[in-house]
């Protein structure tokens, strides 16, 4: 679909010189700044599940909850406080 937009010379010209350093053509970062924004500003959690269990199988990292009680042991206990 064609779509008319009025945009301002300083900023076609900035995007023409930025379309040319990418070796791409307007349109094709027009349409490429139109998807970043509309993933970027998209309502849902996507991005949660495809992350979900990405380091599942890595053995370096240890346990988390472990860690935090590391991290913190030459802390003073809340109690004694």
């Amino acid at each position: 679909m064609r779509t008319l937009v009025d945009i301002p010379d300083e900023d076609i010209e900035k995007l023409d010189a930025l379309a040319k350093r990418q070796g791409k053509s307007r349109a094709a970062e027009i349409r490429e700044a139109i998807k970043l924004h509309l993933i970027q500003n998209a309502d849902n959690k996507d991005w949660i599940r495809r992350g979900a269990g990405y380091w599942k199988d890595r053995a370096d990292i240890g346990d988390a909850v472990e860690y935090q009680r590391t991290m913190r042991e030459d802390r003073t206990p809340y109690e004694d406080i």
